[in-house]
């Protein structure tokens, strides 16, 4: 199986491990975002290194230290190994690795924690009595991320003993279209919609069935190979999903303003909504955004699902399960999906792709001068009365630049260029680079400040 993206993860791990002397990883982050298999990765471009990768499970400490004292034993090429505990296993890996490069690996490294009273302290006390006579090197992994981030933490016996703290995040629209390089530009937008940057989702991605057909396969028919992953995710991080459900129906219908979900929502009370959205945030399903413009103001802060696949499920799975059961999956699709998707949900997801550009090519010094700041931008319109926002605005030392995203059928005309000008010079803002983003590309002239992006530009 192709190991796809992940560059710059790869070679910060393999940097840290191919340290001479010994060295501790942590890495996190949400289920299915490649942590096992960008860790094997790393793995396999070591030379001359005993590799012990071993996956904790929810069982007892007893069966947790047999099934690693096999895989030590076989990987130091030595007979059946029997220690007392954990901790008698840890120093003679230690003591072995005085003479030879080894690597352990605890995978899901939550569970052991849980199955071994003091473990943290247990590695803590080796580390420190080996850091110099020593070349274990010791990768913990782990999905909890609340967990995995307290061992870093100041209070954690941990502390100051881990080299690399490695937070994976999804890919971006980028890096998850390699998964997927047969589509067109404007497909890759629309399954990046869909899929995100988890690369369990994308590798299932049939590149010779259209996008249609893959939403339905994996997603939408009942059966399907994702059509149980949101809520089994959910329930395993959150106690009370009756509110999680409330919440994120009220979200995924493009509510964001607090007392606009908790009024769509029917949770029963703030301090219950607070808790799902304090959840969900943690989880970095839902992110809480405010205005660049006015960043302190939570009056107009919002709360979006940034999780592709979160999103899509409740606007179109779980707001439409009984028709699910009672429509072929075709007919489903057509009437219930189809058209908002390509209308609304995609447009939407556009904007969040316009975004990612942005910060792509602003981390590789292709806009100049770099920006600071990304988000939305809120004003006043006393003439007419109302206020509102845009939705992608930068800020760098010279100002502000406005960007629109249009996924249309239809090119971006210079009339619409210059309307859209005038809009937002009319609301106050002014802006030293007004740039545009097209499904369809572009019946318009740039000028000295304006800037035209087309799809296939994106994906270069």
């Amino acid at each position: 199986m192709e190991f796809i993206g992940r560059e710059l993860e790869l070679a910060r791990i393999k940097k840290t491990l191919n340290a001479p002397e010994q060295r501790n990883v942590l890495i996190y982050g949400r289920r299915r975002v490649g942590k096992s298999e960008l860790i094997k990765q790393a793995l396999t471009d070591l030379s001359d290194v005993a590799t012990i990768y071993y996956e904790c499970r929810q069982t007892s400490e007893a069966d947790n230290l047999e099934s690693l004292s096999a895989l030590a034993a076989e990987a130091l090429s030595f007979p059946p190994l029997a220690f007392t505990g954990i901790r008698e296993l840890i120093e003679f890996l230690f003591a072995q690795a005085k003479d030879k490069n080894i690597t352990l690996v605890l995978d899901e490294y939550p569970y052991l924690r849980d199955a071994v009273k003091g473990l943290d302290s247990i590695l803590q006390t080796s580390i420190d009595a080996h850091r110099e006579d020593s070349r274990l090197n010791i990768v913990l992994c782990g999905s909890y991320v609340e967990i995995m981030t307290s061992l870093i933490e100041h209070e954690s016996p941990l502390y100051g003993r881990i080299d690399l703290a490695l937070e994976l995040k999804p890919m971006d629209y980028f890096d998850a279209a390699k998964f997927y390089p047969a589509f067109s530009p404007e497909d890759k937008v629309r399954l990046y919609s869909v899929f995100g940057g988890i690369p369990f989702y994308n590798r299932l991605i049939d590149q010779s069935q259209s996008v249609r057909d893959n939403i339905i396969e994996l997603v939408t028919e009942p059966g399907a190979r994702l059509e149980s992953e949101v809520p089994s995710y959910l329930n395993a991080e959150i106690s009370k999903m009756t509110n999680a459900n409330e919440v994120f129906g009220a979200l995924a219908q493009g509510y964001s303003r607090w007392g606009d979900v908790l009024a769509q929502s029917h949770v029963s009370s703030g301090p219950a909504m607070a808790d799902v959205l304090d959840k969900l945030m943690s989880l970095e399903i839902v992110q809480k955004r405010a205005p660049i413009n006015d960043p302190t103001n939570k009056r107009k802060s919002g709360y979006f699902v940034v999780d592709p696949l979160s999103l899509f499920y409740y606007r179109y799975v779980f707001r439409n399960a009984s028709a699910r059961q009672l429509l072929d999956p075709e007919v489903f699709y057509d009437r219930h999906v189809s058209q908002d998707f390509e209308e609304n949900y995609t447009p939407h997801m556009f904007e969040e792709i316009c975004r990612q550009y942005l910060v792509r090519q602003n981390r590789t010094g292709k806009i100049e001068p770099a920006f600071d700041a990304i988000g939305k931008y809120w004003y006043d319109d006393p003439a007419n009365k109302t206020s509102g926002e845009f939705d992608v605005v930068t800020q760098d030392p010279e100002g502000y630049a406005f960007y629109e995203a249009k996924f249309r059928k239809s090119p971006v005309t210079q009339k619409m260029v210059d309307e859209e000008i005038t809009q937002v010079e009319a609301t106050g803002l002014k802006c030293h680079r007004y740039g545009f983003f097209s499904r369809s590309g572009f019946e318009a002239d740039e000028s000295d400040r304006t800037v035209f992006i087309d799809l296939p530009q994106m994906f270069e």
